[in-house]
């Protein structure tokens, strides 16, 4: 055996794994503010207030906006998916031992990415709830409650220029194919199917999709309308894979890791739709 074949199999089996965690690893992550190459424990990400504008008198100095500045700072978190592939076990399966093992730690890592993305939303405070019909916690996803977020987003001067998001629960993605404006092909056509092949449509200015991992409390269950800036993502160090040989155990180990983090940015920009399930 050549002596540089292992370093081939780990070359491989990393390009897998990357691979792997691009295609379908996290869900969430294209859908908030990403920030790479991030050096320490943290980052920050800036916050910028709103400015005013105001009229000048004839020679008079141009009014300045006073712009508020802050910082909110992410906090990076070290994460592992490890297994071992036995050498000769490669040899009694009809399957790519390897393969399978590169989608399991890529998929394993991609969840992790998303639930730190979900503990951010959670920490939002605005929601779309209220004693009339339809807003209830004893209401599911109703037309009223998704109304109801979206008016609250446009109240709040949040950007309606294609980077909205809304992420459900599969129940209320039911709930969701119910509304007939949501439904029916005469409201949202080909053209707003975006991500072919997955179960994403643009409803409302948004892009909304299911999600088997939001947050349940009792019997409800945390959906959110939000924009993509109002929810930071850092990454220290993207999906990285180790492979040791293990001659004792006659297997490799496979380590997949990575870093990263999530806050919330904006919480004007995130409004949570409790809905009973």
């Amino acid at each position: 055996m050549s002596a540089s074949i292992d370093q081939v199999f780990a070359k491989q089996f990393q390009s897998e794994v990357h691979d792997a965690y691009q295609r379908q690893g996290s869900k969430l992550r294209p859908t908030v503010r990403s920030k790479g190459g991030v050096r320490g424990a943290s980052t920050m990400f800036p916050v910028v207030g709103h400015g005013t504008a105001a009229a000048k008198a004839r020679n008079g100095t141009v009014p300045v906006m006073n712009l508020s500045h802050s910082n909110v700072e992410c906090f990076l978190q070290d994460y592992y998916a490890g297994e071992w592939i036995d050498r000769l076990d490669e040899l009694k399966t009809n399957i790519d031992e390897r393969q399978v093992v590169a989608n399991a730690g890529a998929y394993a890592l991609g969840r992790k990415t998303d639930e730190l993305i979900i503990a951010a939303l959670d920490t939002a405070t605005n929601e779309a709830v209220g004693t009339a019909a339809g807003t209830t916690d004893t209401d599911g996803l109703t037309k009223a409650k998704v109304l109801k977020a979206f008016e609250m987003l446009g109240a709040a001067d949040v950007p309606d220029d294609g980077n909205r998001f809304a992420i459900v629960g599969w129940k209320q993605w039911s709930e969701l194919l119910q509304i007939e404006e949501f439904a029916n092909s005469n409201y949202v056509g080909d053209a707003d199917l975006p991500w072919k092949g997955t179960q994403v449509k643009r409803w409302l200015g948004a892009t909304w999709m299911p999600h088997s991992g939001l947050t349940r409390s009792g019997s409800l269950r945390f959906c959110y309308f939000y924009h993509r800036t109002a929810v930071g993502h850092a990454v220290a160090q993207e999906v990285s894979t180790d492979i040791t040989w293990h001659g004792d155990r006659a297997a490799y180990f496979v380590n997949n890791m990575m870093s990263q983090g999530a806050a919330l940015i904006d919480p004007a920009g995130v409004v949570r739709m409790r809905a009973a399930e």
